[in-house]
């Protein structure tokens, strides 16, 4: 990162720098009315000169610091991407297994929070289930119990 913030410091410096210059300038070549109109396109150009020299010279900075964070962006990405699998291999790991509503005995299913053995039993007799939100749809659980399940169940056939 510290290329990039490099880069980024320098090109800050060099626009701070120009930017008074080039406002002085258009200040002063509107400030006296009796200039000729020729010596303020003269100042007009100078500045606009002088302001297109300076993009010239950042422009391959701007490059680098474009590719640096097309990099950086690459790498976080594929940091994020190692931390999401980190997160459900680790969710794995810790003995936390989904549920099988299709497959599961009236004990797993009662080990579920808020889930008793008439829902088991309800939830036995109810199957096959195509997906888990079934268990709303065909009356077996409340929306506020399935609520407290919906994470920790699966319906796999």
């Amino acid at each position: 990162m510290q290329p990039i913030q490099a880069l980024a410091s320098r090109l800050a410096l060099r626009i701070v720098a120009l930017t008074p210059v080039a406002m002085l300038m258009v200040g002063l070549s509107g400030c006296s009315s009796n200039q000729s109109e020729q010596e303020r396109r003269q100042r007009d150009e100078k500045i606009r000169e002088e302001v297109a020299k300076e993009t010239e010279r950042a422009k391959p900075e701007l490059k680098e610091a474009g590719k640096a964070l097309g990099r950086a962006a690459k790498t976080a990405a594929e940091e994020a991407h190692a931390a999401a699998q980190g997160i459900k291999e680790g969710w794995t790991r810790s003995g936390h297994q989904t549920v099988n509503i299709n497959l599961a005995s009236e004990s797993e299913l009662m080990e579920l929070p808020g889930v008793t053995r008439n829902d088991a039993r309800r939830i036995i007799q109810g199957r096959p289930y195509r997906n888990t939100r079934e268990l709303v749809t065909k009356g077996i659980l409340a929306e506020a119990s399935y609520a407290k399940v919906q994470d920790d169940i699966t319906a796999k056939k």
